[in-house]
């Protein structure tokens, strides 16, 4: 299961981050490394922090977007160190380690970790199914980058180790259908809106938080890939209905 697990680090500022970062990841047995748009990489400050992880360095997939970094990912789980507008559900790392436990261990999962400075964007937020926030003192709760990333690792490997899959899947017999990735839901997403523009019911000019919540309420579900389907069928006869795409 932890060869399927993606780290993911968007828009990483220092060079000695991603060094350390990948550091970590090696220690707990993770190898998956992808980085969105990082401002100096490759680097020698990265392979010094690395201190002999630097395989991982170099294998690492550099992408444009996070969108590109997620797009063949089933669960997706954004690190937050902070409240939103508007709340997404919030778990903390050994919680986040027992939901990864129950998606099937062909499928991938991504964590996600924004700039150092200023963490993700409440866009890239909402491309995540869930929150994982690390519990720490209040007042002074900012982790350095490579330090958040080890808490997640340890977490995950624990799992890993101990087997933790939960004594029974949470809905009473295994799911018989492979969960949606980010890129079908992402496809769905667009198709939602536009259909909503058709009907009038969104104002483009005026969306409000419409998206965002209905973003949440879908991802909340983690939709598989034919419940993906049913809902794009339902819109595309509404778009035909209309005299849309």
């Amino acid at each position: 299961m932890l060869e399927n697990i993606r780290i993911v680090l968007v828009n990483t500022s220092h060079p000695g981050n991603v060094g350390g970062v990948a550091r970590a990841m090696k220690n707990m047995g993770l190898s998956d490394l992808c980085l969105v748009a990082p401002n100096d990489f490759p680097s020698e400050a990265a392979v010094v922090r690395a201190s002999g992880a630097t395989d991982l360095l170099d294998n690492a997939r550099i992408v444009p977007e996070l969108t590109d970094a997620v797009a063949d990912c089933h669960l997706v789980i954004g690190a937050s160190a902070r409240g939103r507008h508007i709340p997404w559900p919030v778990i903390d790392p050994r919680e986040m380690a027992a939901i990864v436990s129950e998606v099937q261990p062909q499928l991938r999962v991504a964590i996600v970790f924004g700039r150092e400075d200023r963490g993700l964007t409440n866009e890239e937020l909402h491309c995540c199914h869930q929150h994982v926030h690390i519990p720490s003192v209040e007042g002074f709760s900012s982790l350095n980058l490579a330090a958040a990333v080890q808490v997640i690792a340890y977490e995950l490997r624990m799992m890993a180790l101990s087997g933790a899959a939960v004594e029974k899947p949470r809905w009473g017999t295994p799911w018989d259908i492979d969960l949606a990735d980010s890129g079908e839901i992402e496809r769905m997403f667009q198709h939602l809106e536009s259909t909503l523009v058709d009907i009038e019911f969104l104002n483009p000019d005026n969306p409000r938080q419409l998206m965002p919540r209905l973003r949440r309420l879908l991802l909340r579900a983690v939709p598989d890939k034919v419940e993906v389907n049913v809902l794009r069928g339902i819109l595309t006869a509404v778009n035909k209905k209309v005299g849309g795409g």
